[in-house]
């Protein structure tokens, strides 16, 4: 399975890591997720709801000029599971190009042994959010016209 360097390496620590050090680590990915900026705060239709997730939980994408990937992530801090699982996303993904991220597998977190922490349920709800951000990835690529092909010499 090929993932970025970043979320490699949190999926290693996670699978290498002792049952109870992955909820505790779980729950320090959760205390990562920065709020969104204001624009988004203040502009509820800036975020898309994952209706797959237990809890209410948003996310918003966008892909800049150079093709790197920004994840902005809402959801309550009283779920410190699906916070954990943005956390982790964000830490991962956050500015990495746009091919790299529509490129993770669907089910990368299943080598990190969070089975024996949380539900399968919830373990669905990180595979909805993944899912919904690609999508999201994907449509903005789509809307960027192709290159013009080089002008042949005259």
């Amino acid at each position: 399975m090929s993932l970025p360097d970043r979320l490699s390496t949190i999926v290693d620590r996670f699978r290498h890591a002792p049952r109870d050090l992955r909820v505790q680590a779980l729950l320090q990915y959760a205390k990562k997720v920065p709020p969104l900026p204001e624009d988004m705060r203040n502009d509820p239709s800036a975020l898309e709801q994952v209706h797959e997730c237990q809890t209410p939980f948003f996310l918003a994408t966008r892909v800049d000029a150079g093709g790197a990937v920004h994840l902005f992530f809402d959801a309550p801090a009283e779920s410190p599971t699906v916070r954990g699982f943005a956390g982790i996303l964000r830490e991962g993904l956050e500015g990495a190009p746009w091919r790299d991220v529509v490129a993770v597998p669907p089910d990368f977190y299943t080598g990190m042994g969070l089975e024996s922490v949380v539900s399968p349920l919830r373990l669905r709800g990180m595979g909805a959010i993944l899912a919904r951000l690609k999508r999201q990835i994907e449509e903005q690529v789509d809307q960027v016209p192709p290159e013009s092909p080089p002008r042949p010499p005259s």
